[in-house]
């Protein structure tokens, strides 16, 4: 099924490495436009914590490969209120610690759980598009594997001293230098790994967002989603 605007409704694809702007910008854009949001590395950090609550060895590519069915995980799409439950328990405080963190990147890494979660990905993008007329979904495979017919396809970036300040701010750390050398550290393992690589496509308009402000960014893929409903006669807006 093409993943385009049409009367179906519209799909709007956002990659991008870990503090670029993904998160806030996907919601605020699904917020203005009354489209569903999708938070795809929730998805993959729920796997890790159901990973590491059920002492599966994350390092153990086979262990984790051979538990990646087991955890049911669902994913509320409101943007106003993005809810993430693992065998029925809410789970958003839990996804964010630290220890997830530190291991998301290899449990992202196995094939069979990017399959899985891709799999449900596309259920979730498909029902949107019926019921609600569209869907934003951020990740770091979406235009290149999960959408990769989205009517809008971006790709965020920012320096590495914003994306550090950004997230820090977010975990409530004051050490900037240790959040920029893990942003790094996962920059490598996400661009490097066999399975679905983080990696910009030729057609994703790459959108540096260092010196923008939210409310700028926001204006911007708003203005985007206009002419590419308009363009493609999309039912959603």
């Amino acid at each position: 099924m093409s993943a385009q605007g049409n009367a179906e409704g519209i799909v709007i694809a956002i990659d991008g490495p870990s503090g670029s702007g993904k998160s806030s910008t996907a919601r605020g854009v699904a917020t203005e436009r009354g489209l569903r949001y999708l938070d795809t590395g929730a998805m993959y950090r729920a796997v890790t914590w159901w990973m590491l609550t059920h002492e599966v060895d994350v390092d153990d590519a086979a262990a984790v490969a051979e538990a990646a069915s087991r955890p049911v995980i669902t994913m509320g799409t409101d943007p106003s209120a993005p809810t993430v439950r693992v065998d029925g328990v809410d789970v958003a405080r839990e996804i964010r610690t630290r220890e997830v963190t530190a291991n998301v990147s290899a449990v992202s890494a196995v094939p069979q759980v990017r399959e899985r979660l891709v799999a449900l990905q596309r259920e979730t993008i498909a029902e949107a598009r019926r019921e609600v007329g569209g869907i934003v979904v951020e990740g770091r495979d979406i235009t290149t594997v999960v959408a990769p017919d989205a009517a809008v396809k971006l790709y965020l970036t920012a320096s590495a001293e914003a994306r550090a300040q950004r997230r820090s701010r977010e975990v409530q750390s004051t050490d900037i230098a240790a959040t920029q050398a893990d942003l790094a550290r996962r920059d490598l393992l996400d661009s490097s790994r066999a399975a679905s690589p983080l990696t910009r496509t030729e057609d994703a308009l790459e959108l540096e967002t260092s010196g923008l402000t939210l409310d700028e960014v926001v204006a911007i893929v708003v203005k985007l989603v206009d002419e590419a409903a308009a363009r493609e006669g999309s039912a959603a807006l």
